[in-house]
């Protein structure tokens, strides 16, 4: 059964449990080969990635442990071609659904799309 490397679930501590249930459920059968490069940000390296663009917001769901980032796995290496990340996030919500877990996606969202990242919901999961 596939599970996690080692540093996946470092990567994880400081993760809300939900998100991470979600994030293991997914990896059992995913279609593609998958990581958690990043889950818990200090505000330092928050501040380094909206200074570079990588992220827009200092109020970053990463901050608080609800968020995650995924990376996709070909042949051994990472890569970002956007049907990946539809692929998988079809099924990470879907294992979210079936656990009852609540998540959304950046790839859905319209201002600043974010393919790799999935988090709990301001509402459900207030600071």
């Amino acid at each position: 059964m596939p599970r996690f490397s080692v540093r996946s679930v470092k990567n994880l501590a400081g993760v809300h449990p939900d998100l991470v249930a979600v994030m293991n459920a997914a990896i059992k059968d995913s279609p593609l080969d998958f990581a958690i490069p990043e889950g818990l940000r200090t505000l330092e390296r928050q501040q380094k990635l909206v200074a570079a663009g990588a992220s827009s917001t200092l109020n970053s769901r990463h901050l608080t442990g609800h968020a995650v980032d995924v990376a996709v796995f070909v042949d051994g290496q990472v890569r970002w071609d956007w049907p990946l990340y539809d692929t998988l996030a079809v099924h990470i919500k879907k294992c979210a659904a079936e656990l009852k877990i609540p998540i959304e996606w950046g790839g859905d969202w319209k201002r600043f799309r974010d393919g790799p990242h999935y988090q709990l919901p301001w509402e459900r999961y207030p600071k």
